[in-house]
């Protein structure tokens, strides 16, 4: 009897496999690399992959954060510590709004029968299309001349929101129409309301969709920089406003731009870590042990 081997691949399938990994990993390593370095080492030109090691750089960036004081630092800058702030508000606060309406939307839409709701189902999709670069000039005059929340951190969540809102809504669609709508009546015939049928039998069943959707929409908040660049002030500004902001044509440290860099990209890691172990328990709850 014989048995099926593996196939084989070419030597030009594991080539082309590290150089997208080279392609991907290279900017991050050498972001990393910089940002351990002295400015005066980076703009030297014999600089090498062999250097000294430092963190003073992210002293400079956390330094209203830091328990000691850093003898390199004279003045104390806290416009990366404010923006760090504000931007945790901002992604948190706009996606526990955005799955809250999200989830209460897509269910309304997948449960209840009512003229046009295919029209808004597919409305919601066609509505994330749009760039949001189109939206700039639009939002910037409602907000500034209507609401008169421009400059506010309120101003962020609410643009973020409806930024966010119509994808979650399509996925979050798709998660509710595989929930049985029999676990939903038996609910009501053990005398659950609809909210007690909602946040106790139909959300729990969906949390890899929850997950998804946040890991998304906070992603999306975190890392959002023209309208944020075009509704934040000073003291709402977020951190990839920040970092831009502070690219200027003199006195340009890359090692503390660099080092603003890293510390940016460690909340969304964190946050997807947490949220992706939703999906896969969501994904392993109904296996069965053979």
């Amino acid at each position: 009897m014989s048995t099926l081997q593996p196939k084989r691949q070419s030597p030009a399938f594991y080539a082309l496999l590290v150089a997208l990994i080279v392609m991907s990993v290279g900017p991050i390593m050498l972001m990393f690399t910089t940002s351990l370095r002295l400015n005066v080492d980076i703009m030297s030109d014999s600089s090498s992959l062999f250097f000294m090691p430092t963190i003073r750089n992210y002293e400079t960036a956390l330094c209203d954060f830091l328990w000691y004081e850093a003898a390199h630092i004279d003045y104390c800058d806290k416009t990366f510590g404010r923006a760090l702030i504000n931007s945790l508000i901002v992604a948190t606060v706009s996606t526990f709004l955005t799955l809250t309406i999200g989830c209460m939307a897509a269910y309304a839409l997948v449960r209840f029968r009512f003229m046009g709701r295919d029209t808004v189902s597919m409305t919601t999709l066609l509505m994330r299309m749009v760039p949001p670069a189109v939206l700039l000039v639009p939002v910037f005059g409602i907000w500034s001349f209507q609401f008169g929340i421009d400059g506010t951190l309120a101003g962020l969540v609410l643009a973020y929101v409806a930024l966010n809102l119509p994808f979650v809504i399509w996925i979050l669609q798709s998660f509710i129409s595989q929930v049985p709508i029999q676990l939903e009546e038996a609910a009501r015939m053990d005398g659950a309301g609809p909210f007690q049928v909602f946040f106790l039998v139909v959300l729990p069943l969906i949390k890899p969709g929850l997950a998804a959707a946040s890991i998304f929409t906070f992603r999306i908040a975190w890392n959002e920089f023209l309208i944020g660049n075009a509704l934040a002030d000073r003291d709402s500004r977020t951190v990839p406003v920040t970092i831009v902001n502070s690219i200027t044509e003199f006195n340009l440290d890359w090692g503390v731009v660099m080092a603003t860099g890293m510390l940016l990209a460690v909340p969304p890691i964190l946050f997807t870590f947490v949220a992706s172990r939703q999906i896969i328990t969501g994904m392993t709850a109904g296996a069965v042990k053979g």
